[in-house]
Formats: structure tokens, sequence, C-alpha cells
């Protein structure tokens, strides 16, 4: 199927539908873009969920594309590390990279997403604001919507449909009740809950703002990222069940309790802990899998809606953006919307897979493996191997956030390079007890250029 002129439909004006509006309306795309909420910019972000989201390279460049980042990145912070926060009192800063061309950005999703709005109606694109989708008839290319505002109904007719609509995506529920997706969903045992540190009374920031802050606890754990109104939003993470857990620590009396036994610096900058903790919801988390993303030529998902991820890698935004940018290089290469379709998804479902799996591993690694010594060594090691031999051993967290390397050659190569950490590190306590040359020899043996 060819479509002239060429016109397409997009379920979601959160962050990727409102980018793909932009980069296709930019390339001579008729745009429309459904959302059921109203338009934020005029009644403003509602908080108590996930506003903050970590900008690393990949997202960078989908912006770049769209011309867009360097607005963001003016609206952003700069975080050179984790700075962790263990339980004897003692902090560390673990960098990310060498020096501050290795970096990530944290970014308000409000904020992003408000930029990326008004870059999708300055390109051309339509936005229908308090257009929820109800049902959606394939065969007749076709849908209804619901306005919750004011209860009225209407239909609309779709030549190609992209469900850009999240975790919850209507498109992608009505797609698998036609033709069946695959579709398996994993939820993870814990759940979070968003806090704030706000700014200090003279204005500035309570703590070092220039960090992902992390207070690894075992099983549970509290981060804090940093905003341009010099607040930190702080997200904790629990179990759903057990001896600490959302079962147990229900009431805001239980959090102050929670908090100030746990992490006492932390607790220090949240006068209004109890009230947050009462105020905001708990959001469980999960992955989702897909065996299949598009139906032929009608419709196709990205982002959130085909492989929501759990958010301890920080590329659930990232990973999206390069969705946006992968489909609208695959539908300006193809005239066959079908065809379109397919490569990308053999493009990018591999990838996906790739990021959720770090994804799940890296939660692991935040919340109990920063604390270990031998961990400690690793990193260690990986850096003094990583400038002996460039262009052979890059770190996974480089090669997933600094780099565009394809996430499934990220996860593989991590996969090889985390063995040889051990295998060199083993029964050491310290790096100059690490035969250098020998670990040299082993990543020259197991490892080709990247």
């Amino acid at each position: 199927m060819t479509i002239t002129p060429r016109r397409i439909l997009i379920a979601g004006a959160g962050l990727a539908g409102a980018l793909l509006a932009t980069l296709l309306a930019r390339r001579g795309w008729q745009v429309d873009v459904l959302e059921k909420r109203p338009d934020q910019r005029i009644r403003g972000y509602e908080s108590g969920r996930s506003i903050n989201l970590a900008l690393a390279e990949r997202g960078l460049h989908a912006l770049s594309a769209a011309g867009l980042d360097k607005d963001v990145l003016a609206r952003s912070v700069m975080m050179r590390g984790r700075m962790v926060h263990f339980s004897d009192g003692r902090v560390q800063l673990q960098r990310y990279g060498s020096d501050d061309s290795d970096v990530i950005h944290s970014v308000h999703r409000g904020r992003l997403n408000h930029i990326l709005l008004d870059a999708a109606e300055a390109a051309g694109a339509r936005i229908h604001f308090h257009h929820r989708i109800d049902e959606i008839d394939f065969e007749r290319r076709c849908l209804s919507v619901v306005n919750d505002h004011d209860r009225s109904r209407s239909n609309m007719e779709f030549a190609v449909l992209v469900g850009a609509d999240g975790a919850g995506s209507a498109v992608r529920r009505a797609m698998n009740a036609h033709t069946a997706l695959g579709e398996r969903v994993e939820p993870l045992e814990h759940a979070y809950k968003e806090l704030e540190i706000p700014p200090a009374q003279d204005g500035g920031f309570r703590l070092e703002p220039h960090a992902l802050h992390i207070w690894p606890r075992g099983g549970y754990m509290c981060i804090a990222l940093p905003n341009t109104e010099r607040s930190f939003t702080v997200t904790l993470f629990l179990p759903q069940q057990g001896e600490t857990s959302f079962a147990t620590i229900a009431t805001a009396a239980d959090a102050v309790a929670l908090f100030s036994r746990e992490f006492p610096d932390a607790f220090a900058q949240m006068p209004g802990l109890a009230t947050d903790f009462a105020a905001h919801p708990t959001s469980p988390l999960a992955t989702l899998y897909l065996e299949r993303w598009h139906l032929d030529n009608r419709a196709v998902l990205l982002g959130d809606a085909a492989h929501a991820m759990v958010p301890f890698h920080g590329q659930g935004m990232n990973c999206a953006f390069e969705d946006c940018v992968a489909l609208a290089e695959h539908l300006q290469r193809d005239n066959d919307i079908a065809s379109a379709f397919a490569s990308f998804g053999a493009e990018r479902q591999p990838n996906a897979i790739a990021i959720q799996t770090m994804a799940l591993e890296n939660y692991r690694e935040m919340r109990d493996q920063v604390r270990d010594p031998a961990f400690a060594l690793q990193r260690q090691l990986e850096t003094v191997l990583a400038q002996r031999n460039p262009c052979l051993f890059v770190p996974r967290y480089t090669m997933v956030s600094f780099q565009r390397v394809p996430y499934a050659v990220a996860l593989e190569r991590g996969r090889i390079q985390r063995q040889i950490l051990i295998d060199a590190s083993t029964g050491h306590s310290r790096i100059e007890q690490v035969d250098l040359a020998a670990a040299d020899a082993m990543v020259r043996a197991r490892l080709t250029p990247l």
C-alpha cells in the first residue's frame, strides 16, 4: 500500500507521539495526533508519577534530528555520575566517564513535552486534545473517539495509525483483539512512589546538583534527580510485599520512620515527606513484550506501547526516541507501508528486548551491587581496560548512554566484558594487584573492534 498524499494518524501526544509528529510533518506528511488528556500547556503537568527523565546520547540525537537538542539541554541539569549514599554515612561519586564529555541530563517530563508539542504544531501537525480512542475498526480504517470533558463522541477515518499511546495503549489493545500480537507482561515485584527534596531556603540545591543520587539498601533503594528549579525529584522503590515493602510502609508515619532510619541524610532535606507520601500514588512496574509490533499496512506500535520497560537504565524515553527516528526513516525510504513497518520492527525489536534486559539488570546493580567492594574494583578495572584498549573494551554503560551502538550489541559485548572483569579481578581487593597484561590479553582474545 502506498499513500498519496501521505497521511498518518498518531495516537498519543506524549513524548514519542509529539516527536514522531514533528519528524513526519517536516518530511511532508499530513499528521493528526489524538490525545485523551487536555492540553497540558494550558492546564499544567500532573505531578505524582515519573516526572524526571534521564536524557542520553540516543535521545539527544533524536532531538537533534528535530532541531530541538539545544533548547532541551538549556532546560536540563547535567549529571556526571552516581552519587552513592551508603548506610554508614559515606558518600561516593561513581562517575559515568573519565570527564564531563560522558554525562547524562535530568529533564522534566512536562517541560520536555511542552517543547515537543510546540515543535509538532510548528511543523504543521494538528493535535486534537480530549480525544480518547474508544473503538477501532481496522477493516474500515476508522475509529471512534470520546471527549471525556464534554462526553461527546465522534468518528475519524485513518489511512495509517501509529500507537504511541504508552504502556496502556488503546491501539495495542485493539490490534491484539484483531490479530494476536504475542503480548506478555512481566510485573516487577517492586513498585515506586515519587517524592521531593525542595530548594534550600536560599534558593540553592540541598544536595550536589550534578549527580544522580542513590541510596542503595539491598532489596530496595531511593534515588534523587536534580531539577532546574533547584529541587530534586525523589523516587522510593520498594518491594510490593515483605518486611520492608509498600505493604508495611503504607502510611506517612511509616515513611517518616523508614527515611529517618534508612535514608537519614535525604530525610533531613525533605520537609514535605509526609505530605508527599500521602498525596502521591504508589505505581507498579512491569516489562511488556510483544512478538509483533504492526498490523500489515494499517497500524504500528512504538515506544512504551510496544516495549514498556522498568526505568532503571534511564533508557525508556531514549529508546522511544530512537524508535521515532527509525520509523520516520523507514517510511521515508519505503513507499510500501507494510514493508516499512516490517523493516522497522525487524530493526528495533531485538534492540528493545536487549535494553529491557539491561534495565532489569541495572536495578539489581543500583540497589545492591554499588555497595559491593568487588563491584567497585570491577568498575575501576573497567575504566583502566577501556583506557588501555580503546575501540576494543568499551564499558556497557558507555555504549548504552554515550554512544548509539545497537542495544543488542551492547548487551552481548557487555556480557563478555563483565566476565573479563570477573576473571581478572577475582581474589584481589585493589587495582594494583590485578595483572593488567593478562587482562589485556583476555580483551584481545575475546573481543573484536567496535
